[in-house]
Formats: C-alpha cells, structure tokens, sequence
C-alpha cells in the first residue's frame, strides 16, 4: 500500500535521506536508487512523495518505488484547471445578491397595494390614486430601462435623482422590479439606501393615513 510523505533530511554526496510520514510510526530510510524521478524532479528536503515500506533484516523502515506525489506541471494543470471554475463561481455571486430579500420586498408590495386599495375604498384618499400608481410604477420601469440602455450605448443617461423622484412620486415597485429584471442599480449602496428610504416614506404615509382615519 503506497503512503505519502515528505523528504525531512536529504545528502546528496551519499545519496539517501529519510522521509516523514504521518502513516508510519517513525522517519523511512531512502535510497537514491529507489527514488523514480518524474519530470527532472530530484530529492531535496521538503519534497512531498509517495512511496512503499519495507522491513529488511530486523531494520527501521526503508522506502522503495519512491516518486514525486506531484509533479510540478501536473500541479500547475490542476491549478488552471481548477481557476476559470473559482472565476466562474465569483462571477456568479453578484448575480444573486439583488434576489436576497425578494420574499419580504414582494410582501412589502403586496402589503402596500392592498392597504391603498383599502384607503381607497373607505374614501380616505382619492380613488385615482390607484391607477395613477399603477402607471407611475410602469413609468420607473421604463426610466430605469432607458437609463440602463443608454448607458450600454453611450447615450445621455438619466439622473439618480430622477429616478429617485420615480421612486418618491409612487413607483418605487416598478423600479425595484427594474432593479430585479435588469440588473440595474442593484448593487450600488449609496443609490439603494435613498431607493429604500423613498420606499420607507410611502409606507410611513399609507400607516398615517390609516392611524388618522381611525382617529377620525
């Protein structure tokens, strides 16, 4: 059965060393002659091998059949190898990370629509409000589109602050589907954190309403 060790003393002028395995219970004598180079690579301390024990006359250990356990263009294949797949997994990442919370985002709209619509009902806001949301939200979808197209072909971009002012008018579930659909704007932190106080405010303005109308 081959073991794996590492070369912890090595002479080369009488050609043998002793190598260190964690599977024998003390250092294996080795011999030049019965070391197989692969690929140029010589004995030298701190080499990792595989090799097969023998017990010769009562004596410690010797190795026999002893290689290189890798050879350095096999390491370096292995490493290419196993690159463009770590490039490939980073790569991947931020295309998840906009999905984080979509469960409670769609909730929070599902939420806020239903308690305007109910607002709505009890009269306690005009009832063009409810189609006049329905198109400032298709209206922030199509300006975060355009801004994404524009910027993919070099055209006038619009403002942050416009599109904050989607947002703030009543469409800020357009744009976070924008966000979502297009992969825009979603990863930049300063944008989302006034994105999601626009959000906020609106929530905050559906809960006055409805605390005063029950005051009232």
């Amino acid at each position: 059965m081959r073991k794996e060790g590492t070369i912890v003393r090595w002479d080369d002028a009488k050609g043998f060393g002793f190598i260190r395995s964690g599977a024998v219970a003390q250092d294996v004598f080795v011999h030049v002659r019965d070391y197989r180079s692969s690929a140029g690579e010589t004995p030298r301390p701190g080499l990792r091998v595989t090799f097969e024990d023998v017990h010769v006359g009562g004596k410690g250990p010797r190795a026999v059949a002893v290689e290189a356990a890798a050879p350095p263009r096999a390491s370096k294949a292995r490493d290419e190898a196993t690159r463009p797949a770590a490039r490939k997994q980073a790569t991947r990442r931020p295309a998840h990370a906009p999905h984080s919370g979509a469960w409670w985002a769609l909730l929070l709209m599902v939420t806020y629509g239903s308690g305007l619509t109910w607002l709505a009902w009890q009269r306690q806001v005009p009832w063009w409000v409810l189609p006049a949301s329905v198109l400032l939200n298709l209206g922030a979808f199509f300006a975060y589109w355009h801004d994404k197209y524009a910027a993919q072909n070099g055209h006038w971009r619009i403002k942050e602050v416009t599109l904050h002012l989607w947002s703030l008018a009543g469409g800020w579930g357009g744009a976070w589907f924008a966000q979502q659909v297009l992969r825009h704007k979603s990863a930049k932190a300063s944008f989302r954190t006034i994105y999601w106080s626009t959000v906020m405010t609106h929530c905050a303005a559906i809960l006055g309403i409805w605390w005063f109308s029950r005051a009232a």
